[in-house]
């Protein structure tokens, strides 16, 4: 018993020693300002959503499903979020290389409906995640992604070098 103790707590000191990255990154202060941007506009439309803000690797950081919308909405913003973050362009785009890249369509997280965006750094420099939403037209699911993005003060597209 006192071996497993001696055990846990060293690997509790070494898993707390672990140095965060440097740079920039989605931390979920940010994560939640993106989702109450989209929140905002989502309220002045009338608008029940599921919004999903993933970091860089798709794993959940913030999510809300907005009173009254149904847990597919959850389901397909969590889909686009991954999506847009495994690829790094937005599933808005997703349709066109669907269209005209042969096998696209089946490759893995690809999403071909709006509603998913990359989020990048303040700066343009470095991607951090990426948001989905779902509940509305596509192209409303898309500006709602946006104004998110936007409300946390980080943008949606990088920066030409």
């Amino acid at each position: 018993m006192m071996h497993s103790t001696i055990a846990i707590a060293a690997l509790l000191a070494a898993t707390a020693a672990v140095p965060q990255p440097a740079g920039p990154r989605l931390d979920a202060r940010t994560a939640q300002a993106a989702v109450a941007g989209c929140v905002a506009r989502a309220a002045e439309r009338g608008q029940t959503l599921g919004i999903a803000v993933v970091d860089v690797g798709g794993r959940p950081i913030a999510t809300l499903r907005m009173d009254g919308a149904g847990f597919g909405k959850m389901d397909f913003a969590m889909a686009k979020a991954q999506a847009a973050a495994a690829w790094g362009f937005p599933t808005a785009a997703m349709e066109e290389g669907a269209r005209t890249t042969p096998g696209f369509a089946a490759a893995p997280h690809v999403v071909t409906v709006a509603g998913g965006v990359p989020i990048w750094s303040s700066d343009g420099r470095v991607r951090l995640g990426a948001i989905g939403v779902s509940g509305a037209a596509p192209a409303e699911d898309s500006a709602c992604a946006e104004a998110g993005i936007a409300a946390a003060g980080l943008r949606s597209s990088r920066t030409a070098d």
